[in-house]
């Protein structure tokens, strides 16, 4: 039986403890990259937030709750942390935070407009998700589930009435065991395998509501629930 990811809340961050061998493909700031997190954690900043030593500001909230796992892969959001969805297919689960107040669209007409330093946090408006999915996956079969993810979250906004793919600070953990742990790889986690129809799924459901919870303003009053497109 495989160690499942599990969610904690305390103190305005979600706090998802990861079990020994698992192996993690991430588009966080801090302890990003592919990497052996030890925990996985949410955290909610406010929209007032300015600092961009976020490493120092990692470890000065996981100080304040207590918690001393290392490595840590850390998401920062001005979303309400208490408001995050959740969805499941087939044991992939996945977790959100939805706040979709500033979309863009991927390619934008006319680029920039305006030039943006680097050491500038983006404006607040996050989506952030983190799934897990309990079958180990090639190191291909992660990065095509990464982008399943982003598929999938387009999907349900655009659905929502979203005016574009997702914000400038979204952000995704996708988490499985390592191989090493005696179980023959997954190749494949794309939209149409197996594997990945399942982390496309639990991500909507997880989107999707997140978009009821903090629907966009020019949201239909009524929208079809059973428009998947």
């Amino acid at each position: 039986m495989v160690d499942v990811v599990h969610l904690i809340e305390r103190d305005g961050a979600l706090l998802f403890p990861v079990p020994p061998g698992w192996v993690a493909l991430s588009s966080a700031s801090v302890g990003g990259g592919l990497v052996w997190p030890r925990l996985v954690v949410n955290l909610g900043v406010g929209d007032s937030f300015l600092r961009t030593d976020l490493d120092a500001y990692v470890e000065e909230r996981l100080a304040a709750l207590g918690r001393d796992d290392t490595p840590v892969t850390a998401l920062l959001t001005a979303a309400d942390v208490r408001c995050w969805t959740g969805g499941e297919a087939d044991g992939v689960e996945a977790w959100a935070t939805v706040a979709a107040t500033k979309p863009t669209w991927a390619a934008r007409p006319g680029g920039l407009g305006v030039r943006v330093e680097e050491d500038t946090p983006p404006e607040p408006g996050t989506v952030n998700i983190v799934v897990a999915v309990p079958a180990p996956l090639t190191g291909s079969a992660l990065v095509q589930a990464v982008g399943t993810v982003t598929e999938a979250k387009a999907q349900a906004l655009l659905h929502a009435g979203v005016p574009g793919t997702g914000t400038a600070s979204d952000a995704v953990v996708v988490l499985c065991p390592d191989a090493a742990e005696g179980r023959a790889p997954v190749p494949f986690a794309g939209v149409r395998s197996p594997w990945g129809h399942r982390v496309a799924e639990a991500v909507r459901q997880a989107v999707s509501t997140g978009m009821q919870v903090n629907p966009w303003p020019r949201v239909a009053a009524d929208p079809d629930p059973e428009r998947v497109w």
